[in-house]
């Protein structure tokens, strides 16, 4: 039996950014030197851009004073030229069955030199054929072909690739410098769109988020432990499983991703602290004796708990299949935060769960001592726990 795998393949994240300015012309001149040197970068891919000003134009320029010496009119130098490339409709042929429209111009081979406007005649008042050379010069030079607009200004869209392994953190890093080396005008105005911006906007409001689900087990914690001291306890650990995870990104070379930052381990203080309560509230023990109980008591429970997430973690860490490369920064974090964090909390969860009872111990005033619960009346956590 042959098993067969595919090579894996790079992940290339595409991106756009854009540019805006009120002059177009300020804008058709930065925005090709901005294109030229992202492609210099390689660490950008397939740097293209949607501007397209090299469409010829050919400018006729009257010398009105000549014209006026032959009685010539700029009207009549505009309708020779619509007459020969602006497709005049001059008659209409009526048949029996059909009509057809008559449309004027010069031979289409004529229509693709620009050296025919020497052969263009152009009639003066008298009848005489003047040709339109004598009258005027020609000026060829480029124009834009389509001027694409972001709200009311003429916008130019770099697109790029990124290479294998590079993030679009790292790209957006490298845009904003070449930016600022080139020294484009402040009235030139850069932003970003596509996956970029949404990868921005994401990065933006991550920190609130972050805050807000701590924030949100703080509240669930303190709500089931009935305290505003001990839920500290355990968000404690965050900070070492943070660490681990970390760690884990540097020695295996991995980006840290939103992916990523989704592993939290709090799993051991919870088991510590829960155990230590229940043996000061029923047993009526010390919290030094307690927490040193909930130490040995807890460690097996600790150590295979830990050991079961590790090894469901292992194959996302490994990066095994399609589509791996997505979820093997998640299986890094949870395997590094978990080995960080059981070596530390183990020391670091009693330490701090002493430390914030003796701060409760020393803030609580003596009228916090009076039993709030009428006699045979249970507590919340003990109908939690019935």
């Amino acid at each position: 039996m042959v098993a067969l795998s595919s090579p894996r393949r790079p992940i290339r994240v595409s991106g756009w950014g854009a540019l805006t300015d009120q002059n177009i012309d300020e804008l058709n001149s930065w925005a090709p030197k901005l294109g030229e040197k992202l492609r210099h970068y390689p660490q950008l891919k397939d740097v293209t851009s949607d501007q397209q000003f090299r469409g010829l134009l050919e400018t006729v320029v009257i010398d009105r004073d000549a014209a006026a010496r032959l009685g010539i009119q700029p009207q009549a130098i505009d309708n020779t030229l619509y007459s020969a490339f602006g497709q005049r409709q001059v008659s209409i042929i009526y048949t029996q069955q059909n009509q057809y429209h008559v449309v004027l111009e010069v031979d289409p081979k004529f229509q693709l030199d620009h050296s025919s406007l020497d052969k263009i005649y152009v009639k003066s008042p008298s009848g005489n054929q003047v040709p339109l050379s004598t009258i005027a010069h020609f000026q060829l030079d480029n124009m834009p072909l389509s001027v694409n607009h972001q709200g009311q200004f003429p916008c130019v869209t770099i697109s790029f690739n990124t290479a294998p392994g590079v993030s679009l953190g790292e790209a957006t890093q490298i845009i904003q410098r070449a930016v600022k080396e080139l020294g484009i005008p402040s009235t030139i105005r850069e932003n970003f769109a596509g996956t970029v911006q949404v990868f921005q906007s994401s990065l933006a409001t991550e920190p609130m988020l972050i805050l807000t689900a701590l924030l949100a087990v703080y509240i669930v914690l303190g709500m089931l432990y009935e305290s505003l001291i001990h839920p500290l306890t355990i968000l404690s650990t965050l900070p070492s499983a943070g660490l681990g995870a970390l760690l884990g990104m540097l020695v295996t070379g991995n980006e840290l991703s939103i992916v990523s930052i989704i592993g939290i381990v709090k799993k051991n203080a919870i088991m510590m602290v829960d155990f230590a309560l229940d043996a000061e509230r029923h047993k009526r023990l010390t919290p030094e004796e307690s927490i040193y109980q909930a130490c040995l008591v807890r460690f097996r429970p600790i150590m295979m708990t830990t050991l079961a997430a590790m090894f469901g973690a292992l194959p996302l860490a490994i990066g095994m299949g399609i589509g791996s490369e997505l979820r093997k920064p998640l299986g890094v974090a949870i395997v590094g935060g978990l080995i960080v964090s059981q070596i530390l909390t183990l020391y670091t969860t009693p330490v701090i769960y002493l430390a914030l009872d003796q701060l409760r111990q020393r803030k609580k005033r003596p009228s916090d001592a009076i039993n709030l619960h009428p006699i045979g009346l249970p507590t919340i956590s003990e109908s939690l726990a019935r």
